[in-house]
């Protein structure tokens, strides 16, 4: 992965991410030089989960509503069924992806993630991926479905399930780098 010193990028999540799609992020990213951030809507400890059953736990860096869009150059989006369920009720985790959108910044989403492009409505006239149940929820929401690893469309980055972590990574990679 190319050097992202200087970097700043965020991942959004609460409790029932699938371990892998924010760890999997989270390191690579640090590794590569960024500095990494996790929102969520409380500052306790968020538990991932893999494959439903619950694993590790997470502290968050700081609350969604403390986030400024503009100190940030991406937002990812992992998955897990419960994590995005419970976000796309929150106006605030919908504001922050909706601002991201409109500013054009990478915007990444994995799994179950795209539910929240869904509720912000940045799917429709998109080409995008996502885990297979909820391909029926992204074309409902205008958006042209395809069976990719990590599918690009302009800013917006989407991937079907953990074992696309790896493309992942490099789609938002190579977008970040593409805007220094």
């Amino acid at each position: 992965m190319q050097d992202l010193s200087g970097k700043r990028i965020l991942i959004m999540a609460t409790d029932g991410f699938e371990e892998l799609e924010l760890t999997g992020p989270r390191d690579a990213f640090s590794e590569a030089g960024a500095e990494v951030h996790i929102a969520s809507p409380s500052r306790n400890p968020i538990q991932a989960r893999v494959q439903d059953e619950p694993t590790i736990f997470v502290t968050p860096d700081l609350l969604i509503e403390e986030v400024d869009m503009e100190d940030y150059d991406a937002l990812i989006l992992p998955g897990g069924v419960i994590n995005p369920d419970q976000l796309r009720t929150n106006d605030k985790a919908v504001a922050l992806i909706k601002a991201f959108d409109e500013a054009e910044k990478p915007l990444a989403a994995i799994c179950h993630g795209p539910w929240l492009l869904i509720e912000a409505d940045v799917v429709r006239g998109r080409t995008v991926t996502s885990w297979p149940s909820i391909r029926t929820d992204m074309k409902n929401a205008g958006g042209e479905v395809v069976d990719e690893e990590a599918c690009t469309d302009g800013h917006l980055v989407t991937s079907r399930n953990p074992d696309d972590v790896p493309a992942f990574n490099a789609a938002i990679a190579d977008l970040i780098s593409a805007g220094s």
